[in-house]
């Protein structure tokens, strides 16, 4: 569970209880106070279960809002649940958060500050997004990091027995469904990481933002 990690003492028990408890909704969760949670598979379904790790500077740009992180973290594995025909039932988060405050990596790109400013922003973008899309927080981890910041999450969904969409079940008629442009991420990260050639895309300031959003 979220405050078993190797940072522990004082301080992590306050950060959790601050940011991450009022996350944890479901009473399987304990309230974060145990080592374990506890969940009941609905009625007639099998469970389904995905997890995805982001890290800063591979990922994620060390100056991105937290509250964008919180919900990439999510959102990149309910995606997967969601393309399985699986609803959530809930979630589990580990961080690895630099030992200190603005500690420098090998690659200042993924030099993350972590302060309790963006701990809080970081952790009400997650509960929105979990209350949203009904996956409370169930539990994790949080451990110190001599490298940069990175959250994985892992999600528990259900599916009804013997539905589940597996890749190897497509068949020539499907309908393939995708959500936004295809492409869009991609000359996003072209503009972020060149912009002094941004000009050459002809685009105007809200094609710009929305991609580099």
């Amino acid at each position: 569970m979220i405050g078993s990690g190797d940072t522990g003492g004082s301080g992590e028990d306050l950060l959790i209880a601050r940011h991450f408890a009022p996350l944890a909704t479901h009473p399987g969760a304990l309230g974060l106070s145990d080592d374990v949670a506890v969940m009941t598979p609905p009625d007639n379904c099998e469970l389904v279960l995905e997890t995805d790790a982001i890290v800063a500077g591979m990922h994620f740009f060390a100056d991105d809002p937290p509250a964008a992180i919180a919900r990439k973290a999510l959102r990149i594995n309910l995606s997967d649940l969601a393309a399985k025909g699986a609803r959530p039932l809930g979630f589990l988060l580990s961080l690895a958060l630099p030992r200190r405050s603005g500690r420098a990596t090998a690659d200042a790109a993924a030099a993350v500050v972590v302060d309790d400013a963006w701990l809080a922003a970081f952790a009400a973008a997650l509960g929105e997004d979990a209350s949203v899309y009904g996956c409370p927080l169930y539990g994790g981890d949080t451990v110190a990091s001599p490298g940069p910041v990175m959250i994985s999450v892992t999600v528990i969904g259900a599916v009804p027995t013997g539905t589940l969409v597996k890749r190897s079940g497509a068949r020539p008629g499907d309908r393939v469904l995708v959500t936004g442009t295809i492409g869009d991420a991609a000359l996003g990260l072209v503009l972020r990481m060149e912009r002094a050639g941004a000009e050459d895309f002809g685009l105007t300031a809200a094609e710009r933002d929305h991609l580099l959003s």
